[in-house]
């Protein structure tokens, strides 16, 4: 992502919506209800206890580093966004920043393993099945119990804030959004809305990201 050097971002907010949404696609895997099966039909997989997650917030977790000068250059470099605002002083002072940004995304990659931490990979060795997802993706949020086995990625979307700055120490925090369930051709499917708000060392909001892990 290019960004504009016109102007500033911190009042603004972009949308990224993933293709996957399934209402606006074709649908050749079968997950949208047939004609005389209507949407919102009513499956018994969404308890009250599980109704009573949302809205339930994990606890706020910390960056184990700020936000380094050459951290942003290799993320900066990954993501193939050459706009000068992330590394030249003058084009990002002039872009009406005041000072050197990161790209947008930056925050969500930040919760690298903290230094001296067990490597968790180590976990393999108990449970050969383990996802290998370590501490990155653990929002701390109870696990929703459901009898629904097969986990599909349903696509995030983003909200911009304001960009991150070299020396800013990222905080993150989650909370079930929404837990709803609907009738597909192919059986029952459970959408789970897991919203992520990430904020700097003053408290300011940076982005909030929504994931939607498709239970089926």
């Amino acid at each position: 992502m290019v960004l504009p050097l016109a102007a500033p971002y911190a009042d603004r907010r972009r949308h990224h919506r993933d293709a996957a949404h399934v209402d606006r696609a074709p649908d050749p895997q079968g997950l949208r209800p047939p004609p005389n099966r209507p949407q919102g039909v009513t499956v018994p997989h969404i308890t009250p206890e599980i109704q009573a997650l949302v809205g339930a917030k994990g606890p706020v977790q910390t960056a184990p580093l700020p936000l380094g000068a050459d951290t942003l250059r290799r993320f900066m470099q990954a993501v193939m966004d050459p706009n000068p605002v992330h590394y030249d002083e003058a084009a990002a002072k002039a872009a009406g920043f005041g000072g050197v940004v990161a790209p947008p995304l930056q925050p969500q990659h930040l919760f690298q393993r903290a230094p001296g931490a067990p490597d968790p990979f180590e976990k393999f060795k108990e449970d050969a099945d383990w996802d290998g997802m370590g501490g990155g993706g653990n929002t701390g949020l109870p696990k929703v119990e459901l009898p629904l086995k097969r986990l599909l990625n349903g696509g995030y979307s983003c909200e911009f804030y304001q960009l991150a700055r070299v020396g800013d120490l990222i905080s993150r925090q989650s909370r079930y959004s929404s837990i709803t369930e609907r009738e597909s051709s192919s059986g029952p499917m459970v959408f789970i809305n897991t919203e992520t708000t990430y904020t700097n060392q003053h408290g300011a909001i940076l982005m909030r990201v929504v994931q939607t892990t498709i239970a089926r």
